[in-house]
């Protein structure tokens, strides 16, 4: 069996005469030029890199939490097969931690004139985009004892995208709104403010919603069915300032945030509204309007995706002039924002009656699950403690809610895992009232 490599060359070594092994400063030169000379063919016979052609493909966005794909096509050109070692550098975000070594490095082989594929496997922590950085490859010769290096720019960019965790609360919500416009077998009455049709009474229907005119014109009693209003604005406002930059858990404020909105809007487009999104701190940070119902959650998502808290303070007034340029008419403005006493008081309280003297105003909050869990510590001085500081954040957070409720909005205040559902069960209930 033929050897090659370093096995051949150590074979070639040991059939040298044995003199050329003695100690003698001959013997060292003839050995010593003997592996200069294998090196040098072997470095000679690498295939070049900067001749490489390398493209890109594959996944171009990728859910928070999800894997993507992209594919490196490598072409060699030369007359000479190329055995190499190549890593494919991206962001240390685009990986879980300590799995980059193995995700990013790849061994393969491309005989001349041909192309190989290799994929990386992206499994990001973050939002946000991913810039491919550089490919780096390592072309061997075939002993294995020399190799050329080279770097080429190959671009590509991942979005990732949030991950919207609720949406398996998506099919609930939905039965809940058939119920509202009056399409379940239960054949409720839809409690809007819409008329919708006539039918027969039936013992329990409200009579005032007898229609007296259609009934004196047959022999039945017939009443009015409603369903709730359609084709109503909505503006959900992302507040960006530095409070959304505060973690619940293990993440942002803001994110927590994001995920209630994109369910409020995929029930709301379904239920025949209109959806829009401001982001704002001191500046606009992401604005969509007017897309239809099919294109108005991928739009939002993707708007969101880098979406990143501000370390300023929000300017409350900016805020509202933002909101009431993009809701011109009658709207249900959504303000995802913090209950904390300081930002309210001196920020958006002075300044609501600008937006509640046009619009229906609701205001969603992300509530902390540890201020609970520190309620209810006792047994030593620090639980205690502990215990009181709960209390007394919490009571703020409530004596804020009731200001606000004071003006006629609508107040959300629920932990991360409950907001999404609260808002929509709020969104729910005003449409059910006749508010909207």
């Amino acid at each position: 069996m033929p050897l090659t490599g370093r096995a051949a060359l150590l074979a070639a070594l040991g059939s040298l005469p044995v003199g050329l092994w003695d100690p003698s400063w001959t013997g060292v030169l003839a050995v010593n030029g003997s592996l200069a000379l294998a090196c040098a063919c072997d470095f000679a016979l690498a295939a070049p890199v900067r001749r490489l052609g390398l493209t890109r493909s594959g996944a171009t966005s990728v859910r928070l939490g999800d894997t993507a794909d992209v594919t490196l096509t490598v072409s060699n050109p030369s007359g000479r097969p190329l055995r190499a070692q190549l890593r494919d550098a991206w962001p240390p975000s685009s990986w879980q931690p300590g799995t980059e070594v193995a995700a990013s490095r790849h061994r393969l082989t491309v005989p001349a004139g041909e192309r190989r594929r290799v994929t990386t496997r992206l499994r990001p922590t973050r939002r946000g985009d991913r810039h491919a950085d550089r490919v780096t490859i390592r072309s061997y010769g075939p002993l294995g004892l020399f190799a050329r290096q080279g770097t080429h720019k190959v671009p590509w960019t991942v979005r990732v995208l949030p991950p919207f965790a609720s949406r398996r609360h998506l099919p609930s919500k939905l039965a809940r709104l058939r119920e509202l416009d009056g399409r379940t077998s239960a054949l409720i009455r839809g409690e809007g403010t819409e008329f919708d049709s006539l039918r027969a009474y039936v013992p329990g229907d409200d009579t005032r919603s007898i229609d007296w005119r259609a009934t004196a014109r047959q022999s039945t009693v017939a009443v009015r069915t409603w369903r709730p209003e359609r084709d109503r604005h909505i503006l959900l406002v992302l507040d960006t300032g530095r409070t959304s930059a505060g973690r619940v858990g293990d993440a942002p404020r803001l994110d927590a945030s994001m995920d209630a909105a994109l369910l409020l809007a995929a029930l709301a487009s379904r239920a025949g509204d209109r959806v829009d999104l401001l982001a704002y701190d001191r500046a606009v940070r992401a604005l969509v309007q007017g897309r239809t119902a099919s294109d108005v959650l991928p739009a939002l998502v993707n708007a969101m995706a880098t979406l990143e808290p501000e370390l300023v303070e929000t300017d409350a007034r900016g805020l509202t002039a933002a909101a009431l340029r993009t809701a011109p008419r009658r709207s249900l403005i959504v303000l995802l924002t913090t209950l904390d006493a300081a930002p309210m008081e001196e920020g958006l309280l002075p300044v609501l009656a600008r937006l509640t003297q046009r619009h229906t105003v609701l205001v969603a909050s992300v509530a902390d699950p540890r201020i609970a869990g520190m309620a209810k510590a006792r047994g030593n001085p620090d639980s205690v403690y502990q215990a009181a500081a709960a209390a007394q954040a919490q009571s703020e957070r409530d004596r804020i809610a009731e200001q606000l409720r004071r003006h006629a909005v609508t107040v959300v205040d629920a932990t991360p895992d409950n907001l999404a559902p609260a808002l929509t069960d709020a969104y729910l209930a005003l449409k059910t009232a006749g508010r909207l």
